[in-house]
């Protein structure tokens, strides 16, 4: 984002399990060729993930799973979120804008826990988040992708995969060793690949497994992250300027598989500097200045508000 103070990434990644798959789909090679995912320019539509056709929605913590309440938080003397209220509703993408200096970035921090709040709470499904640490929102099923991917550059995609699923056994080298534990051990790895494998076709970068991450484009390495995002069974995604620097077709298959997603019942929060994919792809906007939230609504809205046209769009949105 491009805020005033720059985030740091914190990555509970647990140890990597080794999916012992030597079967290649596609070529490795090559990886600038074509754009910025690697296939050919006319693919066939890929298949939904498996986890995708398990319930997302959650119904029974209600209509609105985030729920921001009069987060306050100051650095020495500058506020920079001032009394912010805000929830997302269940099965949308709802997007989060600002003038830089807005606030959007803290405001993405104290609801993941890389900050702690002033004043003012966090609930998720009900349950108040305030102060967690980002590991455990994220276990929570609330996780955010960031601006910058965070991959591990000289592992390979795959191998970057594998790391993502939380409470795997084999992390514990006794159930590794343990005859009878260890079979679990085994099918739960083989489980893992198994929707390993499923992330990246949906994804359109399965041909790209066995290439280490830091040889990947940035649209590449958005898509890996979002992937590795999906693999921990999250309700809801925070996604923090995910089409920053990706090319325009890229950014076509991006969108489309978000909304593939909102269809199957994921919520996403999105932080995005482009004004007209915010309007033309959001169910809801909110608009924040000067670390408070100024006005929220649809696009329609939020296009014909006054204040948010003289004050953040320039008057031409």
């Amino acid at each position: 984002m491009s805020e005033s103070e720059e985030t740091t990434g914190v990555d509970d990644a647990s140890q990597s399990v080794d999916g012992g798959r030597t079967e290649t789909r596609g070529e490795t090679d090559g990886v600038d060729e074509r754009d910025e995912t690697g296939a050919e320019p006319t693919t066939t539509d890929a298949q939904s993930p498996s986890t995708l056709d398990t319930d997302a929605t959650g119904s029974e913590t209600g209509e609105y799973p985030l729920r921001v309440e009069n987060l306050r938080k100051t650095f020495g003397g500058i506020v920079a979120v001032d009394d912010a209220s805000f929830e997302v509703e269940r099965g949308t993408l709802t997007g989060l804008i600002g003038p830089n200096g807005a606030g959007k970035s803290t405001t993405f921090n104290l609801i993941t826990g890389m900050h702690t709040p002033d004043e003012g709470r966090v609930l998720f499904n009900g349950e108040d988040i305030t102060g967690l640490p980002p590991h455990r929102v994220a276990d929570k099923g609330l996780v955010r992708t960031f601006q910058i991917a965070r991959e591990l550059s000289e592992m390979t995609v795959l191998e970057n995969m594998m790391l993502a699923p939380k409470h795997q056994r084999g992390e514990a080298l006794w159930r590794s060793v343990t005859p009878g534990v260890r079979d679990d051990v085994v099918r739960q790895e083989e489980e893992l690949l198994e929707r390993a494998w499923e992330m990246l076709d949906f994804f359109e970068i399965d041909h790209l497994a066995e290439e280490y991450a830091g040889n990947l484009s940035g649209g590449q390495r958005k898509l890996l992250e979002m992937a590795r995002a999906l693999l921990t069974d999250p309700d809801m995604l925070l996604l923090d300027e995910p089409f920053a620097g990706v090319n325009p077709s890229l950014e076509h298959r991006l969108l489309e598989h978000v909304h593939e997603l909102r269809e199957q019942g994921y919520t996403f929060l999105l932080v995005e500097h482009d004004m007209d994919l915010i309007m033309q792809n959001c169910e809801h906007v909110i608009v924040m200045h000067q670390g408070k939230v100024l006005t929220e609504g649809t696009p329609s809205d939020i296009k014909q508000n006054e204040q948010v046209v003289e004050a953040y769009l320039g008057g031409n949105v």
